[in-house]
C-alpha cells in the first residue's frame, strides 16, 4: 500500500481504538464503524442510523481469524461454505458466543460477519488489529452513501473521521447467508 495512504489508515484506526465512529468506503458502499465491544459508540451508530437495537449489526474483519472470538466453533461443513465465498462481499450469520452482547446480535442468536476484499478496509482492520463495525451509512429507510462526498454531506458532524476513498463498484450490499442451512437471506 502506498505510504500515502497509511496516515489515513492510521488515523481511522486510532479513531477506532479510542472509541470513536468513523466512515469508510467498503465493497459496495461507505460503512459506519467502530469497535465492535464499545457499548457506548456502537449505541452512537445505531442513533446516528436511527437503527433499532434488536436487528444486530455486521462485524467485518481482514481475516477469519479476526471474526473467531465472537463466534462459537464452526463445523466444518459450515467452514466449507464461508471458503467458497471469502474474501468477499458476502456476509455469514454464524452461531455467536453467549458472552457476544445483545448490541452486536440484535435478538439473534447469530452474528452477521464478513472477510473483506476492499483493499482499504483489509488494511484498517489489520492496523485496528481487528474486527470492526460494518453498517450501511444511511439512516433507516435512506439510500446509502456511495461516495466520500456523500458520506461528509450526510454524516460529517456525527463521525469522528471520514476515510476517503473508492467502493469496490459492487451495486448491491452485500449478499447475506444462513450459516447452518447455507440460505441467501439477501
Amino acid at each position: 500500500m502506498a505510504a500515502a495512504l497509511n496516515i489515513p489508515i492510521r488515523v481511522a484506526a486510532s479513531t477506532i481504538r479510542n472509541g470513536g465512529v468513523i466512515a469508510y468506503p467498503t465493497e459496495s458502499v461507505f460503512g459506519l464503524g467502530c469497535e465492535p465491544l464499545n457499548k457506548k459508540a456502537v449505541d452512537r451508530i445505531l442513533h446516528i442510523k436511527d437503527r433499532p437495537k434488536t436487528k444486530g449489526l455486521i462485524v467485518i474483519a481482514a481475516n477469519f481469524s479476526q471474526l473467531q472470538p465472537y463466534l462459537l466453533p464452526l463445523p466444518n461443513e459450515i467452514k466449507d461454505r464461508l471458503v467458497k465465498t471469502w474474501p468477499g462481499p458476502t456476509t455469514w450469520l454464524l452461531p455467536a458466543k453467549p458472552s457476544i452482547p445483545s448490541w452486536l446480535r440484535g435478538k439473534h442468536n447469530t452474528l452477521a460477519v464478513r472477510v473483506t476484499n476492499h483493499p482499504l478496509v483489509i488494511a484498517l482492520c489489520e492496523t485496528v488489529n481487528s474486527a470492526i463495525i460494518s453498517t450501511s451509512a444511511n439512516r433507516t429507510r435512506q439510500p446509502p452513501a456511495r461516495t466520500t462526498f456523500q458520506v461528509y454531506k450526510c454524516f460529517h458532524k456525527q463521525v469522528d473521521f471520514i476515510l476517503k476513498g473508492e467502493t469496490s463498484g459492487r451495486v448491491n450490499p452485500s449478499d447475506i447467508f444462513d450459516g447452518k442451512t447455507g440460505k441467501q437471506i439477501r
